[in-house]
């Protein structure tokens, strides 16, 4: 995430106890924004409603989706939420590898998932976005930078 810039707007989805916003900000990046469906996200509410909650359209450079997108298909919502150029930064299972997860979840190795994978994707299949990086991390995880096409 050395890439993202001071000054970019960063919106996080799913940010759980923010530990990723509080290292952005720690790193001078003070435009972020972390929505979740519970406390202490500085927006508590769901992506799918982002009108209701005041987020604007086209107003984020970059949004993280870390461990999200295999609960909420949500890329509708994170492609009017960017820029034109912005950035969706994600990490989600390997569909076919889903199951490893869930055998090093029980292992007590893998944090515990708190709602089913019933949306799983491969990156390649994510709609309206262009891909800039896909990589594999140890076999189960799929971390890629998509790009919102700038027209």
């Amino acid at each position: 995430m050395a890439d993202i810039p001071a000054e970019a707007r960063i919106l996080e989805i799913g940010c759980g106890d923010r530990w990723v916003g509080d290292f952005l900000r720690s790193t001078g990046r003070a435009n972020y924004t972390g929505l979740d469906l519970q406390p202490p996200a500085d927006i508590v509410g769901s992506i799918l409603h982002w009108r209701s909650l005041g987020l604007e359209a086209g107003a984020y450079d970059t949004v993280l989706a870390f461990e999200v997108l295999e609960h909420v298909p949500c890329y509708r919502e994170v492609f009017d939420l960017l820029r034109p150029g912005g950035t969706l930064r994600l990490t989600t299972p390997v569909p076919h590898w889903d199951w490893a997860c869930r055998v090093l979840e029980l292992l007590g190795i893998n944090q515990r998932r708190t709602s089913p994978h019933d949306h799983l994707v491969y990156v390649e299949d994510i709609p309206f976005f262009e891909i800039v990086s896909n990589r594999r991390f140890m076999v189960t995880g799929q971390w890629a930078v998509l790009r919102k096409p700038a027209t």
